[in-house]
């Protein structure tokens, strides 16, 4: 506003769970396509802006460009991508394209269901982590020790593919970004640019090992992980799942396919 007070801007509250997902659909059905796109700033954490992203993809070709003034807990997506001031980015003009995860969700009766993740999508562990920072209080050594208390309370799941081959895992994480659970560093080779994302699997295993696997995410990072375009499986028991942060159920005996949308939305920052 005091570098270039010719530009409009209006602040709008959300009241609710999911009403960010409303504002940002309405901004974006409200863009002319000829003229100047209208920037939306979301100020949140990785749950605010995840319901930013999804907001505009409600509105297909909009003339839209997203960002996020990291304002919560983790805030993840911010330390993954943010290497200018927001301020700065906003008076340069930067755009830029940016993936997202698109996942699709079939149950066994019922319609499918879409829904967009920005930075990752999580089965096992990373729900348990994101639980315990929440429950520990803040502070990096109370965080880490909220998620250590976590681990001995964690169930394996199962996931088959269609041939009927399947796995027992204690973590799932398909990441488009390469950092998460806000010290944890997860990969070396995210881009959330690519057309890729990043799929980091952990077997069910001893405890033990599981925390040593955990330390060494938020101590050294896991450094290079497989690369995909596509992941899909079956679940067979009600699977929680996290998106950016936001806890969400999938329904047993459902099919589950992660997509990179590539070049989905336009962001700056």
């Amino acid at each position: 506003a005091e570098c270039s007070p010719e530009i409009p801007i209006e602040l709008r509250a959300t009241q609710h769970s999911g009403h960010g997902r409303d504002i940002a659909a309405h901004a974006a059905r409200a863009a002319q396509p000829s003229g100047p796109p209208i920037l939306i700033v979301s100020v949140s954490g990785d749950g605010g802006y995840n319901d930013v992203v999804n907001g505009v993809m409600d509105v297909p070709g909009s003339n839209v460009v997203c960002t996020v003034l990291a304002a919560g807990n983790a805030n993840d997506h911010r330390r993954s991508t943010g290497y200018v001031s927001l301020v700065d980015s906003i008076l340069s003009g930067s755009v830029a394209s940016m993936d997202l995860l698109k996942l699709t969700v079939t149950p066994a009766s019922g319609p499918a269901t879409v829904r967009y993740a920005h930075s990752y999508i999580g089965a096992g562990v990373t729900a348990a982590m994101a639980h315990g920072i929440e429950q520990a209080g803040k502070g990096r050594v109370r965080e880490l020790l909220g998620v250590a208390r976590t681990l001995p309370r964690l169930r394996p799941f199962r996931i088959e593919r269609a041939d009927g081959c399947y796995a027992i895992l204690d973590s799932l994480v398909l990441a488009n970004v390469s950092k998460m659970a806000k010290y944890g560093t997860i990969s070396d080779s995210a881009d959330p640019a690519d057309g890729r994302f990043e799929v980091i699997h952990s077997s069910h295993e001893r405890r033990w090992q599981l925390a040593l696997t955990t330390l060494r995410a938020v101590t050294v990072g896991l450094q290079e992980q497989e690369s995909v375009e596509r992941y899909g499986f079956l679940t067979r028991e009600m699977l929680p799942l996290q998106l950016d942060g936001e806890l969400i159920e999938v329904p047993a005996d459902s099919e589950l396919v992660v997509e990179s949308a590539h070049q989905a939305v336009q962001v700056i920052g």
